[in-house]
């Protein structure tokens, strides 16, 4: 039987995508050959990675509004360093909301100005910085829309006049969003769409070209853009994957349907976090993710006991971050809802032992 997976990255996959892609790696569309083993320029993969690019875009509702979607490599942690190559001509604005959004401020620091519009990093990360203003004069603001760390999430984005970048890497095509506001998104495969090693960016086109520095090729928007991001070898089977995950979701109904799933996991478990005296969540109540639920118990010495009884029960990845401790339950959009009641089941449990 397959574990409960709550593990925070890389993700769980639907079972029928892990079929088809390890079907994949053996023979792949009847060629007798692997994935893996096919060229990147074979028809049979150009389609692949087409169909991914297309699919990325029809589901956030960007087809045909000047967006490309790219498949490139080195994750969210390249992309902060891409972004800033690529957007930052003299001064950009920071929102920090965590371990991540840190990093890519880090990264952006080498490039120009930087303006840190707000920070919870005073409160170890436990809430979305609120009322916080967006110079007029900057070449772009930067967000995380959610926070695997820490577990917080935005809930309402900035009305803003300069271009919006979002990391949403532990988010991207889990809830309904005006995706239009946004000039920039990317996001990691390995959170919520598929296996490590692809990383997706959705651009709107028009905000490349304006800055004065020359860019490496490799980390040009504009040169992916142009060569289909195929400028270099892809990482085939992550996009393959990708591909498969995007048709599944899809399928399902899209992301109206995914986000009223994930509403109904994260209601459950929080439900319970807070009913329950034995354990108290972390972060500030309005600002909670939907993805990544970050609790612990409020009596240590049972930490052994509640341990064993979730491994018991098939759950595997219950961890907290080394960083913040306790305990951290990744719900992302493959996590059937009757995982989340199995966890559920198990707080309850040592609640009726601690009596």
């Amino acid at each position: 039987m397959k574990k409960h997976n709550f593990s925070a990255g890389p993700c769980i996959l639907p079972q029928e995508v892990l079929k088809k892609a390890s079907e994949a790696i053996l023979n792949f569309n009847d060629d007798d050959l692997s994935l893996i083993e096919i060229s990147h320029r074979s028809e049979s993969f150009v389609n692949v990675i087409e169909k991914a690019r297309s699919l990325a875009l029809e589901l956030l509702g960007l087809e045909n509004k000047g967006y490309k979607a790219l498949f490139l490599q080195g994750g969210a942690s390249l992309e902060f360093l891409m972004v800033a190559y690529n957007l930052l001509n003299k001064k950009a604005a920071y929102l920090n909301t965590g371990t991540w959004a840190d990093k890519a401020i880090k990264e952006a620091k080498a490039f120009g100005e930087l303006v840190e519009v707000g920070s919870s990093k005073d409160k170890k990360y436990s809430y979305i910085p609120k009322g916080y203003t967006i110079p007029e004069d900057v070449d772009y603001f930067h967000c995380t829309s959610n926070n695997t760390v820490a577990g917080t999430q935005i809930k309402e984005f900035p009305e803003s006049n300069v271009p919006l970048v979002c990391d949403m890497s532990s988010d991207i095509f889990s809830r309904q969003l005006d995706f239009e506001k946004f000039d920039l998104i990317y996001a990691g495969a390995q959170k919520n769409m598929g296996p490590a090693g692809a990383t997706l960016v959705i651009i709107k086109e028009d905000i490349l070209g304006k800055v004065e520095r020359q860019i490496p090729s490799m980390l040009n928007y504009q040169i992916h853009i142009d060569k289909d991001s195929m400028f270099n070898t892809p990482s085939v089977f992550a996009v393959y994957v990708s591909m498969l995950t995007l048709e599944w979701l899809k399928d399902l109904g899209g992301i109206k349907f995914i986000e009223e799933v994930n509403n109904k996991k994260a209601a459950l478990l929080y439900a319970e976090i807070d009913r329950n005296p034995l354990f108290k969540g972390i972060t500030a109540k309005e600002d909670r993710s939907t993805m990544n639920a970050t609790f612990t118990l409020t009596d240590e010495s049972l930490s052994e006991t509640f341990d064993t009884l979730w491994k018991a029960a098939g759950i595997n990845g219950l961890n907290g971050h080394r960083s913040v401790g306790g305990y951290r339950a990744s719900m992302y959009n493959a996590l059937p809802l009757y995982s989340v009641q199995v966890l559920v089941d198990v707080m309850q449990e040592l609640e009726r032992i601690k009596k």
